[in-house]
């Protein structure tokens, strides 16, 4: 999805074919272990874990696995799904699942517009200054709330963005819109400031392999650095956005336990991250999928978090 240091471009990612969604996403389930860490479910790889389409069929499967430690009677209540047992071990179905679906779905989707920044960083002629500016003009023209306008990383490993300063200091008096640039560490944070960004964002991931590859360090090193950047923004009152990538999947490990994505989460949370975002970045996710991951995130975590569809 998006890159702070060095990006990870295309050549780098293994095919689909490579990576068999059929065996990752299909073949084996998500199931439930002892260990928590203090996290609440743990999840391992073992049996079977569906990517359907079908909200009623990721049910069952959440049914199945998330509750079968306890004694199903004749029906189990969660919250305001009710599970019926039809007689046999483990065959339960959801009630009224329709109704639950779209009892819980937003009143408004609200859009992140990165084009300005994780769109153009990869492209390998080098967009000049004045088209950068003029698109983010154009997209906050559309109507688009927020507008993520470029990221201050070093040049080295992001040329496309070496003028992030000039960028900033181009836009940010423009109206109607909120501006957040990305910072990857205190020192991209510095650089922001003093060309007057007034929102900033981290980007972080639930995948260790894609971590390293994307930013150069250990999802711990991350966090570190991040800790650096907040609380630098905290005492200008400098909101901070923070990213999770890889919570459904990642093109290297394959699918990421939610335990992963919620420990990434709350560390953003209890930094002090106004928001936090969690990206489906190879865009693996189903509908049904979609809302099970979110479901467990929050039920660990107890936090509301979004979830970031890639849309290209």
């Amino acid at each position: 999805m998006s890159s702070l240091e060095e990006p990870l471009g295309l050549d780098k990612l293994p095919s689909l074919s490579d990576i068999d969604l059929s065996r990752r996403f299909s073949s084996k389930r998500c199931s439930t272990s002892g260990d928590d860490s203090g996290l609440g479910y743990c999840w391992i790889d073992g049996k079977t874990c569906g990517s359907f389409n079908s909200y009623e069929k990721d049910f069952k499967e959440f049914a199945r696995e998330t509750f079968t430690w306890r004694n199903h009677t004749r029906e189990i209540k969660h919250k305001d799904v009710v599970w019926q047992n039809k007689g046999r071990k483990n065959d339960t179905v959801p009630r009224g699942i329709t109704t639950k679906i779209f009892k819980g779905m937003p009143n408004y989707v609200k859009i992140v517009e990165v084009g300005p920044r994780d769109g153009l960083q990869n492209e390998k002629n080098i967009v000049p200054t004045s088209v950068k500016i003029e698109l983010i003009k154009r997209l906050i023209s559309c109507g688009l709330s927020v507008v993520e306008a470029t990221s201050f990383v070093s040049p080295k490993w992001v040329p496309q963005l070496a003028d992030a300063k000039d960028v900033v200091e181009a836009v940010k008096n423009l109206e109607g819109a909120r501006l957040p640039v990305l910072t990857p560490n205190l020192k991209g944070f510095e650089a922001a400031v003093a060309a007057g960004a007034k929102e900033i964002a981290v980007f972080g991931s639930a995948s260790e392999s894609f971590s390293k590859a994307n930013i150069n360090c250990t999802i711990e090193e991350s966090l570190v650095r991040f800790r650096d950047v907040i609380n630098a923004s905290k005492k200008l009152e400098i909101p901070v956005r923070g990213y999770v990538s890889c919570v459904i999947g990642c093109p290297v490990e394959g699918a990421i336990s939610p335990s992963k994505v919620a420990y990434v989460a709350k560390q953003l949370h209890d930094m002090g991250c106004s928001e936090i975002s969690l990206g489906d970045t190879i865009g693996i996710g189903t509908p049904g999928r979609n809302y099970l991951y979110m479901h467990m995130i929050e039920l660990i975590v107890s936090l509301h978090f979004k979830l970031g569809i890639i849309s290209t």
